[in-house]
This record gives C-alpha cells, sequence and structure tokens, in this order.
C-alpha cells in the first residue's frame, strides 16, 4: 500500500481517547507521542509503509517517541484527551491542541 492510500485508511481509524484509558499501552512502552503541529496521521502512515528514513528524522528533530514519564504524569494531571492511532503494536498519541 502506498502513503496516500494507507493516509486514507489510517484517517478514518483515529479517534479522540482519555489518556488514563491508554495507561496500559503507557506502561507496556507502547505509546507514542506526535509532537504539537507535526500530522499524526502521515507519521502513523510512514510507520506502516515502513518508511525508515522519514521515522528516523522524526526521531532525532525530537518530534515523535516513546511518551516521556513527565508527559504522562501531566495528562493523567491534567484528565486530558488525546489523539489517538492505531499501527500495531503501538498507540500513537498527540495532545489535542488548545482552542482558546
Amino acid at each position: 500500500m502506498n502513503l496516500e492510500d494507507m493516509r486514507a485508511e489510517l484517517a478514518t481509524q483515529t479517534a479522540k481517547m482519555p489518556w488514563s484509558d491508554l495507561q496500559r499501552f503507557f506502561a507496556t512502552g507502547q505509546a507514542f507521542a506526535v509532537a504539537a503541529g507535526i500530522d499524526l496521521v502521515d507519521v502513523a502512515a510512514r510507520i506502516a509503509i515502513d518508511d525508515k528514513a522519514a521515522v528516523e528524522a522524526l526521531i532525532t528533530e525530537q518530534h515523535f517517541g516513546p511518551v516521556s514519564d513527565a508527559q504522562a504524569l501531566e495528562w493523567i494531571e491534567q484528565d486530558a484527551s488525546v489523539w489517538t492511532v492505531v499501527v500495531k503494536p503501538w498507540v500513537l498519541v498527540q495532545a489535542i491542541a488548545d482552542t482558546d
């Protein structure tokens, strides 16, 4: 499957979820954060099609990586919801931008 087809498929699979519902994925190291301003679906699609160069660049630029303990704690304290998409075995999450 090419990138555009994968993006279209994954775009239908995103969901807004309470971070508290995703704690088990964090605890097992399966929760990965996508930085604000980066397209969550694009990152997921690049992982799904095994675009190693793009994923490595995102990691190097600190736009993608495991959810940190500090971030997880902040989301729990705020009772935050996050955007999610699953690219097995990982759950990609992104903070929901403030619309204020």
